[in-house]
């Protein structure tokens, strides 16, 4: 133990002595936090509509004002001919066009049903789309209050959609445990392996070689100070979480601790065997980066793992970031418990234990 507060203590020193790391510890959260959620984000908002107005009624009138009124469209003219809508279209000045016929103020009445014909920008796919799904549940509010003004009916609606634990599909609140993820993956994976291979460049580690100190207190020494950094800057991401978007843990914090100790372990892990089979800084930069490469793009932090080809999901049982992921976003957005999510806990714990065992045993002193 004397030994192991001794290494500790040297680490210690320099990490402070470091002119890039803490800098990097404490503005790498903060700009991840702060920016990515506002950038990365599937959101759609003021998508720009061109209303074909051909009806000239109070009814349509009502509806050119709600989708101006609305903050996910912005209004980009009311036309009186199609083509000029059309062509506002082809020139990426709309994204969408709605065309309102003759007759939709008769139709709002309990007349004859009129078409009301919403032609989208398929260029930009996610924007059409969405614009288009947002403009139709628009048109049926509309109508619907149109029609319960006059005493009639309201139209039916046959699906009635209800969104759970995210009523309002912030992505954001999404893609933020996702973010926290991806912290403790660069900070508890990739520095301390760099760190170890930092050692074996400038040969300092040769020196540790040939001294009593064993395989056991070398690593922990180089690798405790990563997980109370991981640990300091999963918590400071929380409370980001919390101040500037709103977003705490549904569940318990203990919930999300345990898993985010197991990952940890996990990815310090993957590190130092990363480091134990290279020789140089930028080997480990290209084995690391690989790993996290692939960690990102098929663990479900980015894009779900249902989505995937069936060997693709296959693949993804053997990523530990798949489960903590999971774990995240459901202690995040549902409050599960540790009892629920024990299958993703023993997954997490499997593969700590592996990662480090993997990581003792490839480890060799050398004079």
């Amino acid at each position: 133990m004397r030994t192991l507060r001794v290494l500790l203590d040297k680490e210690l020193r320099q990490f402070v002595r470091s002119p890039f790391l803490p800098k990097l510890v404490l503005l790498f959260p903060l700009v991840v936090m702060l920016v990515i959620p506002w950038v990365t984000t599937m959101d759609v908002r003021h998508i720009d509509v061109a209303v074909v107005d051909s009806d000239r009624s109070s009814a349509s009138e009502r509806l050119v004002r709600k989708i101006a009124a609305s903050d996910c469209f912005t209004l980009r003219g009311t036309f009186d001919r199609y083509d000029a809508a059309l062509a506002a279209l082809d020139e990426g000045a709309a994204d969408v066009v709605v065309e309102v016929p003759d007759g939709f103020g008769r139709s709002a009445a309990g007349g004859p049903a009129e078409r009301v014909r919403i032609s989208a920008n398929g260029v930009n796919a996610v924007k059409g789309s969405l614009g288009m799904q947002y403009l139709m549940q628009t048109l049926t509010q509309t109508l619907s209050e149109l029609r319960a003004e006059r005493g009639l009916q309201p139209l039916a609606e046959p699906v009635v959609v209800q969104n759970r634990y995210n009523p309002t599909l912030e992505y954001r609140f999404y893609m933020i445990p996702a973010l926290m993820i991806m912290l403790l993956i660069m900070l508890c994976g990739f520095l301390p392996a760099l760190n170890l291979v930092g050692e074996k460049e400038t040969g300092t580690i040769e020196q540790i070689n040939v001294t009593p100190v064993s395989r056991l207190s070398f690593t922990l020494a180089k690798l405790i100070p990563y997980w109370v950094v991981g640990f300091a800057v999963l918590t400071l991401a929380m409370l980001l979480a919390r101040i500037v978007y709103g977003l705490s843990p549904a569940g318990s914090l203990g919930a999300v601790y345990l898993a985010a100790a197991l990952f940890v372990f996990t990815m310090s892990g993957v590190g130092v065997i990363a480091a134990n089979y290279s020789s140089t800084m930028q080997q480990t930069m290209f084995v690391m980066f690989f790993f996290v490469m692939i960690f990102m793009m098929m663990s479900g932090l980015i894009t779900p793992v249902e989505s995937m080809p069936g060997w693709a999901k296959t693949l993804t049982r053997f990523l530990p970031p798949r489960y903590f992921v999971g774990i995240m976003r459901a202690v995040y957005l549902k409050g599960s418990t540790v009892a629920e999510l024990r299958a993703d806990y023993a997954a997490l714990a499997v593969f700590a234990v592996l990662s480090n065992a993997w990581a003792a045993a490839s480890y060799r002193k050398r004079s």
